[in-house]
């Protein structure tokens, strides 16, 4: 298989610029919401972010599991997100880089991050203090349970994404659509559509 230096390394570049990106914003916003909050309203924020690390990890497994072959048949009937669905298994390697990489990364990294906040409410609202023996208690248990709910998430979440590929990959297809259409916001180009019209273009010349 002969691979392209040059479209992988421009692959890499925008990657881990979105990932600059994304991280950054995901920590303003986590930290914005965090300052001020309770220890309450902060764990139910460390859990939200535990639970996009893990539907976008379904979405990129499914991604890489799911056949483009039924997609065609919907698409041939006109069924809405089809030819978006068909556009996600053919760019599956991209799609399950972004999910699996790029969102699943920086969810752990703003969770570790957001549960060290949480951590210190926590000690204080129990009247501890900074570096008591009650939060390191608490750190540990709590940082603890939340590997363990991230882990055990994304477990049972490949193994759904890998039954219900086809299903899943589908409803992404109807959200890409939607945007499409409504907000004209392109998430995935079909590159195999566009190879095939210009080697169609280039038989005519």
């Amino acid at each position: 298989m002969k691979i392209d230096i040059q479209k992988s390394l421009k692959w890499s570049v925008t990657i881990a610029v979105i990932t600059l990106v994304l991280a950054a914003i995901f920590s303003v916003i986590s930290n914005a919401i965090l300052e001020g909050a309770n220890w309450a309203v902060g764990i139910m924020i460390v859990f939200i972010i535990v639970l996009i690390g893990v539907i976008f990890d379904i979405i990129g497994v499914a991604a890489t599991a799911t056949d483009e072959k039924p997609f065609h048949a919907m698409a041939s009937d006109k069924v809405k997100g089809a030819k978006n669905a068909i556009a996600i298994a053919r760019n599956a390697d991209r799609v399950s880089n972004f999910c699996n990489d790029v969102i699943g990364d920086i969810s752990g990294v703003v969770s570790g991050t957001a549960s060290a906040v949480v951590v210190l409410e926590l000690a204080i609202s129990i009247g501890q203090g900074n570096d008591s023996p009650s939060q390191y208690v608490i750190s540990v248990i709590f940082t603890s349970l939340t590997a363990a709910v991230t882990v055990g998430g994304k477990a049972l979440g490949k193994t759904l994404a890998i039954k219900h590929a086809t299903p899943i990959i589908f409803q992404v297809g109807r959200f890409f659509y939607f945007l499409e259409h409504r907000f004209h916001i392109k998430i995935l180009k079909d590159t195999k559509t566009k190879k095939k019209h210009l080697k169609k273009k280039q038989k005519v010349k």
